[in-house]
Order: C-alpha cells, then sequence, then structure tokens
C-alpha cells in the first residue's frame, strides 16, 4: 500500500500500519471538500487494499472531516464537474455515479471493519462517506449535515438508504429534506454516531478502538460482522439458524476439522 500511486490531485494519503489502513483526506485548505477524482482514488485503495488490512480509519485533515463536494464541479466549463452528467446518455451518467458510489462503501466486507474518525464538519458527501463505515467516532465539535437536496440535487452516494437504517425514516426525512446541521451529541443519541469523545481525544478513541478490533480473532470478527450485516433482512429464526451455521464452522475451525469433507 505504501507503494500505491495515488494521483496528487486526489487530495489523500493513505497510511499503512501492520494490519490497519489509515486514509487521510488532505485538503485541509478546502475543508477537504471532495471531487471525482478523490472518489476515483478512493475505489483503487478500496480494491487494491492488502489482505492483511484488517481495519480502515478514514479520517480528516484540518479543521473538518469534509466539507463535502467542491463547489468549482458545479460550474459549466467544468469538464468533471455534476453538469457535465446531463451532457452525456442517461445509461453512461448513471454508470459514471454507480462507479463513484463505490468509494463509499466501506463496510460490506466481511472481513474488514471500518471507522470513520469525524471532527468538524461532514457536509454532503462528507457526510455520506461516515456513513459508509462500520463505526463512527465522532469529535464533539462534530456536525453532520445532508446539504444536496439545499443545492437542488439528491444524496447519491449510497447515504439515503445507509441513514434511514441508521436513524429511521422520520428522523432521515428531516435531516435530509431541511437540510440542518446534527450535532455531536444528538448524532449519539439518535444512533447516527457510535461514540461522542472530546476533541482532544478523539485520535486515542480511534487507537484504542483499532487496537480492541485486532485483538478479536480474525475469522470470528469476520462471521460475526456478516451476522450483524445480514440481520435486519431476516426474521427471527432465520437469524438463529445463521447463527447456528457460524458457530459450526467456528468450532470446526477451532477443532482443526475445517479442512475435512
Amino acid at each position: 500500500m505504501t507503494s500505491l500511486e495515488i494521483d496528487p490531485e486526489a487530495g489523500l494519503r493513505v497510511d499503512l500500519r501492520n494490519e490497519a489502513a489509515t486514509i487521510v483526506l488532505n485538503r485541509p485548505d478546502r475543508l477537504n471538500c471532495q471531487s471525482p477524482t478523490m472518489w476515483e482514488a478512493l475505489v483503487a485503495i478500496r480494491r487494491e487494499l492488502p489482505a492483511t488490512v484488517r481495519v480502515v480509519v478514514l479520517r480528516g485533515e484540518g479543521r473538518a472531516f469534509s466539507a463535502g463536494l467542491d463547489r468549482t464541479l458545479f460550474t459549466a466549463d467544468a469538464a468533471d464537474g455534476i453538469l457535465a452528467l446531463p451532457r452525456l446518455p442517461e445509461a453512461e451518467a448513471t454508470a459514471r455515479i454507480a462507479q463513484w458510489q463505490q468509494a463509499f462503501d466501506w463496510s460490506s466486507r466481511p472481513d474488514v471493519v471500518s471507522i470513520a474518525a469525524v471532527h468538524g464538519h461532514a457536509i454532503g458527501g462528507g457526510f455520506q462517506l461516515a456513513l459508509g463505515t462500520d463505526i463512527r467516532i465522532v469529535a464533539e465539535d462534530a456536525q453532520f449535515t445532508m446539504a444536496e437536496p439545499a443545492l437542488g440535487i439528491v444524496p447519491d452516494l449510497g447515504g439515503t438508504k445507509r441513514l434511514v437504517d441508521l436513524v429511521g425514516y422520520s428522523i432521515a426525512a428531516d435531516i435530509c429534506l431541511t437540510g440542518r446541521r446534527v450535532g455531536a451529541e444528538e448524532s449519539l443519541r439518535i444512533g447516527l454516531a457510535s461514540r461522542v469523545v472530546p476533541h482532544e481525544g478523539l485520535d486515542a478513541a480511534v487507537e484504542q478502538t483499532v487496537k480492541a478490533l485486532l485483538a478479536v480473532d480474525r475469522d470470528a470478527a469476520a462471521e460475526t460482522k456478516a451476522l450483524l450485516q445480514r440481520a435486519h433482512g431476516r426474521t427471527q429464526d432465520e437469524q438463529q439458524a445463521a447463527e447456528r451455521a457460524a458457530q459450526y464452522r467456528r468450532l470446526r475451525a477451532l477443532a482443526g476439522l475445517e479442512s475435512e469433507a
């Protein structure tokens, strides 16, 4: 990963340490605003993570996690901007958005646990990037805002379902359709944040969480995460059946029988 070539225009830095990778949004002078170049780099990083990586941390450099979409992309002469999409055939335009959406999916792999370390503003795409992780550790100064509808567009980076799944339809509608800011304490109360910590304690809280995650047996963690991921779409009986099957696999592995027919 340290040899992975990242486009300098992407505004990202990747730090790899043993089984943990930290991806830093590194445009502090622009509050880590996002662009298609950044999204394409995130997709490449996600695809090329070494198999040894078990934990991914996403964080922002400077005063904010991410202020969302770079507003210069709304100008008519921006070749890779948002206003270029309606000039494309629908299939091509939506395929491009589908590619960008992959940059926001950090939770679907059972073998990797993702953490968003959020401080300051998490607006629009910044909000949706945090939503795409498994765990959100939030500093007391964090402010979440879904600003897209106020700009005349929709949240299209996977955030609508993830937000509804976390906080329910009514609260999600309130957040998205008013564009209001959600502070750290409210984010914890409604189930958006996993934990709220003092700003000066964010690094330590993330480090402690990474260590705790890596201390758990890798295969047991992956089986447990898979159970949690699929629980929402199952009945209680179906989930208990899945638990039984997963436990049988783990016990056979612990007994050294996993390779036997």
